[in-house]
C-alpha cells in the first residue's frame, strides 16, 4: 500500500468536506447535506487515520510530499487519538446540532458553519500531528485556532462571542512566543547544516542537534514551551481555555479538550526531544515540572470551586495537561511513558465527560450544577455515563488515568522528586473531592421540577458507550498494539539519552514496577 498517498488522502478528507460545505448556500440546502459529507469525512479520517496508525506502530516512518509530512511512533499515537474521538463527536453532532436547531439556537448559516469549521479543525489538527516541517508546525497550530474562533462564537451570544475573542487573541499572541522558538532552532540549525534548506525538517535537525548552540536552544525552548503551551493549557496562559471550552458546543469542548491540547503538547514534545540532544534531559525536564506543577496546583482548586458544569471540566482540562507535564518533567522510560499513556486516558475520558455534558444540557437546559440534580432518575443511561465518566476523570479503577497516574507517581518516587510527587497527591485529593461531589449532588439527588424524565435520542448515547467501553479496556489491560505504540514513541522521546535505545522492554519494566514486582528504583538501575 501506499501510505504516503495515504496520507494526504487523510488530510484532503477534511479540507475536501470543508471546502464542499462551505460553498454550499445555507439558505436553500438541507441540513442533510452538510451532515452527509461531515460523516463521509469522518469515515475517511478513521478508516485512513487506523490505517496509516497500524502502519506506523509496525515500525513504518512514514513521509509525503518529500518530508513535509512525516508519520513516526510518537506522531501515530496523537493521530489515533484523532482518528478514534474525531469521528465519535462528529458522530455525537449530528443530535447535538439537531436538538439546537428545534431549539432554535442555531439558524441555517449556523448549522452550515459549524460543520464547515469542524471539518477544517479536524484537517488543522491532522496537519498539526503530520507536520515535520516546523515552521508548519506552528501554522498549522494557528490555523487550530483559525478554525475553532468560529465554532466558539457559533451561538453569537455575547458570552461567546466574547469567549471567541479572548481565545484568539491570547492564543495568537501565546503562540507567537513558539514561533520566535521555532526561529532560533531553524536560524541555529542552518547555521552548520551543509545544506541550510534542510534546516526547516525536524528529521534533519534531530541528528545535528548535539552540535547546535546550547544558549539559544535552552531559550528557544523556553519559548516553545510557553508558547504551544499556551495551546496546550498550561498555566499561566491557560485563561482562554476555561471560556472557550465552556461556550462552545459540547462536541467542540470534546474535540478541543480530548485531542487540540494533546496536538499541543506533541510540539512542545518535538522541541523537548531536540533540546534534550543538545544540553541533557535536565534543563527541558526542570521547564516542564515548573509549568507542569503550577498548572495542577492552581487548576485543581478552580476545579473544585467551580459550579458550571463546563468551566469544571474545563479547568480539570488543565489540571491533566499539567499532570502530562509533571510526567515529562520527571522523565526516565517510566516518566515519559506515564506522560504517552496520560495523553491517550485523560484525551478518551475528556471527550467521553464533554459530550455527556451535552446530554446533561439537553435535559436541564442549563450549565449550573446547584441546578442539576438526579440525573440518573431523569435520563438513565446518560446518568450511569455520567458517575462513570467522572470516576474515570478521578482516576479511580478500572479506568485508564488510574494506569497514568499510577505510573507518574512511581516514576516520581524513582526520581526522588518528593515535593513534586507530595504537591500532586494533594491537588489530585482535591479533584477526586470535587469529582465525588458532582456524582453525589448532580448524577444522584432528587429531580427539580419541570424536568422531563426520558434519555436522550439513541445517536447521541452511543458514541460515549464506546468511548466509555475504550476507557475501561486502556485501564484493565492495554492492548498489545497500543502498548507496543507507546514503547515505539517512548523510544522516541528518549533517544536523546543512548543512540538506537531500544524499545522492546520499556513497557515490561513499566508494568513490573506497577505490580510492585521490583521497586521503580531497581527496575529503572
Amino acid at each position: 500500500m501506499d501510505y504516503s498517498m495515504l496520507l494526504l488522502v487523510l488530510l484532503g478528507c477534511p479540507l475536501a468536506a470543508a471546502l464542499l460545505i462551505a460553498v454550499l448556500p445555507a439558505k436553500s440546502t438541507p441540513r442533510g447535506a452538510y451532515e452527509t459529507l461531515h460523516v463521509l469525512s469522518l469515515a475517511g479520517v478513521a478508516v485512513a487515520g487506523l490505517t496509516l496508525v497500524v502502519a506506523a506502530f509496525a515500525g513504518s516512518d512514514i513521509f509525503a510530499l518529500g518530508e513535509w509530512f512525516h508519520l513516526d511512533g510518537l506522531s501515530a499515537l496523537f493521530l489515533g487519538l484523532i482518528a478514534v474521538i474525531a469521528p465519535c463527536t462528529g458522530v455525537y453532532s449530528l443530535p447535538y446540532v439537531a436538538h439546537d436547531v428545534a431549539e432554535g439556537k442555531l439558524g441555517p448559516s449556523q448549522v452550515k458553519q459549524y460543520y464547515a469549521f469542524f471539518s477544517l479543525f479536524v484537517f488543522s489538527m491532522i496537519l498539526a500531528v503530520t507536520s515535520n516541517n516546523i515552521i508548519m508546525m506552528w501554522v498549522s497550530v494557528e490555523a487550530t485556532t483559525l478554525s475553532t474562533v468560529f465554532l466558539v462564537g457559533v451561538y453569537r451570544t455575547k458570552l461567546a462571542l466574547e469567549a471567541a475573542w479572548k481565545y484568539v487573541i491570547v492564543c495568537t499572541a501565546g503562540v507567537a512566543f513558539g514561533l520566535f522558538g521555532t526561529l532560533l532552532v531553524y536560524a541555529n540549525a542552518a547555521d552548520i547544516m551543509a545544506d541550510p534548506h534542510q534546516a526547516v525538517f525536524w528529521t534533519a535537525i534531530l541528528p545535528n542537534a548535539p552540535f547546535m548552540d546550547r544558549s539559544l536552544m535552552m531559550i528557544a525552548f523556553v519559548f516553545a514551551a510557553i508558547g504551544f503551551g499556551t495551546k496546550a493549557g498550561l498555566f499561566p496562559m491557560h485563561t482562554w481555555l476555561p471560556d472557550a471550552h465552556s461556550e462552545a458546543p459540547s462536541p467542540v469542548s470534546a474535540l478541543l479538550s480530548g485531542v487540540l491540547l494533546k496536538c499541543a503538547i506533541l510540539i512542545v514534545l518535538r522541541f523537548y526531544i531536540l533540546t534534550a540532544a543538545n544540553v541533557g534531559a535536565t534543563f527541558p525536564q526542570t521547564v516542564m515540572m515548573i509549568l507542569g506543577v503550577l498548572s495542577v496546583c492552581y487548576a485543581a482548586f478552580e476545579v473544585y470551586k467551580q459550579n458550571d458544569l463546563k468551566r469544571k471540566l474545563a479547568y480539570s482540562s488543565c489540571e491533566n495537561v499539567g499532570l502530562i507535564a509533571v510526567c515529562f518533567g520527571i522523565g526516565g522510560p517510566l516518566g515519559i511513558i506515564a506522560g504517552l499513556v496520560h495523553c491517550v486516558a485523560h484525551g478518551l475520558t475528556k471527550a467521553l465527560m464533554f459530550c455527556l455534558s451535552g446530554n446533561v444540557m439537553m435535559k436541564y437546559h442549563t450549565r449550573d450544577l446547584a441546578k442539576i440534580s438526579g440525573i440518573i432518575s431523569v435520563a438513565p443511561v446518560t446518568g450511569v455515563l455520567f458517575a462513570a465518566g467522572c470516576l474515570a476523570l478521578a482516576g479511580f479503577p478500572p479506568f485508564a488515568m488510574f494506569v497514568s497516574e499510577m505510573f507518574m507517581v512511581l516514576a516520581g518516587v524513582a526520581a526522588e522528586v518528593w515535593w513534586a510527587v507530595a504537591l500532586v497527591l494533594v491537588a489530585l485529593v482535591v479533584v477526586i473531592m470535587a469529582l465525588v461531589r458532582m456524582i453525589t449532588g448532580s448524577a444522584l439527588g432528587r429531580v427539580p421540577e419541570g424536568v422531563k424524565r426520558g434519555d436522550v435520542p439513541a445517536l447521541a448515547l452511543v458514541p460515549e458507550v464506546v468511548l466509555l467501553a475504550l476507557v475501561v479496556l486502556l485501564g484493565v489491560a492495554l492492548p498489545g498494539p497500543l502498548a507496543g505504540s507507546i514503547e515505539e514513541a517512548s523510544a522516541i522521546v528518549m533517544s536523546y539519552e543512548e543512540e538506537g535505545l531500544s524499545s522492546g522492554s520499556l513497557f515490561e519494566d513499566a508494568l513490573a514496577a506497577l505490580a510492585f514486582d521490583d521497586t521503580p528504583e531497581e527496575v529503572f538501575e
